[in-house]
């Protein structure tokens, strides 16, 4: 009898299941879609992820998805919900979903990745940043030293951007930063700004045909804004397109820094003069067109930023692109010489809907000054706009041209006037939606007004807001600037808007605690000042479900996994925010409140999943 050669059958066992391995990983590789170009061309097609801020390069807040439904709405229930460990603050991250995998920002631009089935942790980063300002009063102090970024309104971020195996980040210290999708490790970051300058990114990032799209914030600081492309492999800046014009005196960067310049006087470039883009950017591929909403001009009262007045390019505006060179092609500015802080960086939602019995490739935008805009992509042309709210600013716009018709009441020196909207904006990040069904955009909004009165004198600091105005406002503490202008907010609304008949088609009181969600499922997800997340019918704005949470929504988004719809939030204003995340007929209970008292303790520690069934 011959005796088996032990060995060699171990060998052969092993090499055979070796050979299976491998032959299993292509399969296993298909499992994961690889987020590049094309995917984001075709990011509105499929609900199942949500790849970008607006889920589309249109940027309409609008999923395909219909398994929750107007009918079922009312079954939703917490499927999970996340504990962050995050600081006081707005949280205004939507999140992303790719590959099973949740990333999303909270405040000071922490950045978490959890399994989107579960909620379960998988890696965090922290952009280690200092949690205070610059120290005012520096400008000329070399004894005064940055300790922190100079921020605005707090120390939001609206989120990342996915691409190629990687996830970008803006921080508030100015830095894009790029990490691998799976580790959280740092691939590679650059400095989009000069540390010592007042510049800082509350923005998400976009991609576009391999580049990172970057804006900043800073016009409180009357910094001087601009757009970067960084080449998505490696970081290496493409391009800048600079929104308002520098020293005259110097060579222009481009033809159009030379037209803008003509609209400016004085020494504005001294300051900076504003325009920054820190929030949304839109991109339509067929016509290769990247589109970029500005800030208000800095400072506020133009006698101090151009003393003979002027247009002042292009703050206040939608610029349209090339995405591959930064070449300008068109402009439109909502508020020329702005002097109410009237942003035009609001999300900008490319559509194409049916005019006058002619389908019209659009642009729309509802930005701070209380207008809703309709205009040609393709060209910048105005179509039609309307105001959302109350407005006394303008009596409203010419038919022809879109420019706004001034009320001179408006207009402020150091005598006070009352004006609607103020600062607060009519509209401002939380996001719009569109809904190519029912034809309608879902605005959240409020009506505001401010006493502006300009001041006697002013002189530009470095590390302080540099408004040009007086307000109340409590003593800063030592090292931190003021705080913003307050303003009330009784007037909160969510309003379903007809662009094509620019009216209204319903509206809803106090729905304006955040962003706005639509789906293919005719519903609309909205959130309260209080605290309360809902779902609406889409056609007639009917409740159809509700649950409350905590105050302080961002906008919310949804995806599927293992041919379920989730639908998910962030929420709450002051610290150790939470991702809450719903389905048809899960029955996880909604946590109590994360601060004080025994019933804190329920809650989960900070950093840590709920997940149900899990042991």
């Amino acid at each position: 009898m011959r005796t088996p050669n032990i060995k060699a059958s171990i060998r052969k066992w092993c090499i055979a299941v070796l050979l299976c391995a491998v032959g299993a990983l292509p399969v296993l590789a298909q499992g994961a879609q690889k987020v590049d170009d094309a995917a984001l061309r075709n990011a509105a097609a499929s609900g199942d992820t949500w790849l970008t801020y607006g889920h589309d390069y249109a940027e309409t807040h609008y999923s395909p998805l219909n398994q929750i439904n107007a009918s079922n709405a009312g079954h939703l229930g917490l499927a999970w919900y996340f504990q962050t460990s995050s600081d006081p603050g707005t949280e205004e991250s939507v999140p992303i979903v790719s590959n099973g995998t949740m990333y999303f920002t909270v405040t000071w631009g922490a950045l978490y990745a959890v399994d989107a089935r579960t909620g379960h942790l998988k890696w965090t980063w922290d952009p280690d940043i200092v949690h205070h300002n610059f120290p005012p009063g520096s400008l000329g102090n070399p004894s005064k030293v940055r300790t922190g970024p100079s921020v605005c309104c707090g120390p939001g971020n609206r989120g990342v951007a996915v691409y190629d195996g990687k996830v970008y980040i803006g921080t508030l210290d100015a830095r894009l930063v790029a990490l691998d999708a799976e580790t959280g490790k740092v691939v590679w970051e650059v400095q989009t700004a000069d540390k010592n300058a007042d510049y800082s990114i509350t923005g998400a990032p976009r991609i576009v045909r391999g580049n990172v799209i970057i804006g900043n914030a800073g016009g409180e600081y009357a910094v001087r804004g601009y757009v970067t492309a960084y080449n998505a492999e490696t970081g290496k800046q493409v391009w800048r397109f600079y929104t308002v014009p520098g020293d005259p005196s110097k060579p222009f960067e481009n033809k159009a820094m030379k037209m803008a310049a003509k609209t400016w006087h004085g020494d504005w470039y001294k300051m900076g003069g504003g325009g920054n883009p820190w929030d949304s950017f839109s991109y339509d591929p067929k016509l290769n067109l990247l589109y970029i909403g500005t800030g208000q001009g800095g400072p506020w009262v133009i006698k101090y930023r151009s003393p003979n007045d002027g247009d002042n390019l292009f703050i206040c505006s939608i610029i349209a692109v090339r995405p591959d060179t930064g070449k300008y092609v068109w402009h439109f500015q909502t508020t020329p010489g702005d002097e109410w802080d009237y942003d035009s960086v609001q999300g900008m939602i490319l559509a194409d809907i049916k005019i006058n019995g002619k389908v019209r490739h659009v642009l729309m935008q509802a930005p701070k000054n209380g207008f809703f805009y309709v205009l040609d992509r393709k060209t910048g042309k105005f179509i039609s706009g309307a105001a959302i709210g109350k407005v006394t600013w303008a009596k409203g716009l010419n038919p022809k041209t879109g420019r706004p018709i001034y009320n001179p009441d408006a207009y402020y020196d150091t005598t006070s006037k009352t004006v609607w909207p103020g600062p607060a904006g009519e509209h401002v990040w939380p996001a719009m939606s569109f809904n190519p069904s029912t034809g309608l955009v879902y605005i959240p909004g409020i009506d505001t007004s401010f006493d502006y009165i300009a001041a006697p004198t002013f002189k530009y600091e470095l590390g302080v807001y540099n408004w040009g105005i007086v307000f109340q406002r409590p003593t800063p503490a030592p090292g931190r600037p003021a705080t913003p202008p307050p303003a009330a907010r009784p007037g909160g609304f969510l309003v379903a808007w007809d662009p094509v008949t620019e009216t209204q088609r319903w509206r809803l009181p106090l729905m304006n605690g955040g962003g706005t969600l639509t789906t293919a499922g005719n519903l609309v997800f909205g959130a309260s000042a209080s605290g309360d997340f809902e779902a609406f019918n889409a056609d007639d704005g009917k409740e159809l479900w509700k649950v409350k949470l905590f105050p302080g929504f961002a906008s919310p988004m949804t995806y599927t996994l293992d041919g379920k719809q989730y639908v998910s939030v962030l929420a709450g204003r002051t610290g150790k925010s939470r991702i809450y995340t719903f389905a048809l007929d899960a029955n996880e209970p909604i946590p109590p409140s994360p601060f004080g008292g025994a019933a804190s303790s329920a809650a989960p520690p900070p950093e840590q999943p709920h997940q149900p069934n899990q042991r």
